[in-house]
């Protein structure tokens, strides 16, 4: 089997994250930064950093410890600017072999963040989920409306920046939960990808998800016993890796891994792609039993 080509932004370090949350409430300092440590030390590219609804101070305190630390670039992530320009403030690209950072994440309803780039140049992640139609968010809902959304945005940041190319720019599908999927949120996502990979101009810009959203509230292992998650989005991966999903927010500690086409977690997965509705979830159950 081929490798996966994949490079993961480590979600850890993540308010919503309840063993992080614990950390945060605990002002356990060090243990936020062992764990970006530990993250960097399993093969990590990129660190998020997420301190929820917390005082931009702690973001700053908080980058400038990773960074003393960890030499690998970090992804600043929180939809509060002020936030954003304090993480991008203390971000020292020297301490990370020069790599810029990375922000997350730019949408039509958060235009206000092309403008970070003021502070230091960054990549960005784009989320390519919502639209902006006079002034109020629409949610995305087929993959040609993704494409869109990531056109648009990715052509506002090079218009407004003249040193963004696609290489610096991460486009977000979205990413739904499998086992509450009977709308055809997962079939977005793949079409979003596929059109994405299609488009000339956008050849050349990175892709990502937030790949735990994917098995979030399933169960861990099936009735005899396997473990299952971690298939399962390998299952995605199989599918969206050689359309161009190059990095996932994800797990340090999991091997993703190309499955063979008769793997049951693939066929499960390409099942209900064609599936509709209540049959996707039985088909989901079926997997599990």
């Amino acid at each position: 089997m081929p490798e996966l080509k994949l490079k993961i932004i480590a979600e850890k370090i993540n308010d919503s994250v309840p063993s992080t949350h614990k950390l945060f409430e605990a002002d356990d300092f060090d243990g936020l930064v062992e764990l970006a440590k530990t993250q960097a030390e399993q093969g990590a590219a990129y660190i998020d950093v997420n301190i929820g609804p917390r005082d931009p101070e702690l973001m700053t305190k908080l980058v400038t410890a990773i960074q003393d630390v960890v030499s690998l670039p970090l992804c600043i992530d929180s939809p509060d600017i002020d936030i954003q320009k304090a993480g991008l403030t203390a971000y020292k690209p020297e301490k990370a072999g020069g790599a810029i950072p990375l922000i997350n994440s730019i949408s039509e309803l958060r235009m206000e963040f092309v403008e970070l780039a003021a502070i230091q140049p960054a990549r960005f992640l784009v989320l390519c989920t919502e639209s902006s139609v006079d002034g109020h968010l629409k949610p995305n809902e087929t993959g040609e409306e993704i494409l869109a959304a990531g056109e648009r945005v990715s052509a506002a940041l090079k218009k407004r920046w003249d040193y963004i190319t696609n290489d610096h720019l991460f486009l977000d599908p979205g990413m739904g939960p499998l086992g509450a999927d009977m709308n055809g949120i997962t079939n977005a996502t793949v079409d979003g990808v596929r059109l994405i990979h299609g488009s000339e101009k956008l050849k050349g810009c990175h892709m990502s998800v937030g790949l735990s959203n994917f098995s979030v509230q399933l169960p861990s292992r099936t009735a005899g016993g396997d473990l299952v998650k971690t298939p399962l989005e390998s299952a995605f991966l199989t599918i969206t890796n050689p359309l161009g999903m190059d990095h996932v927010i994800g797990s340090t500690k999991k091997k993703y891994k190309f499955l063979d086409e008769n793997h049951p977690a693939l066929k499960t997965v390409k099942n209900i792609l064609e599936l509709e509705g209540f049959d996707r979830l039985t088909r989901l159950q079926e997997f599990y039993s």
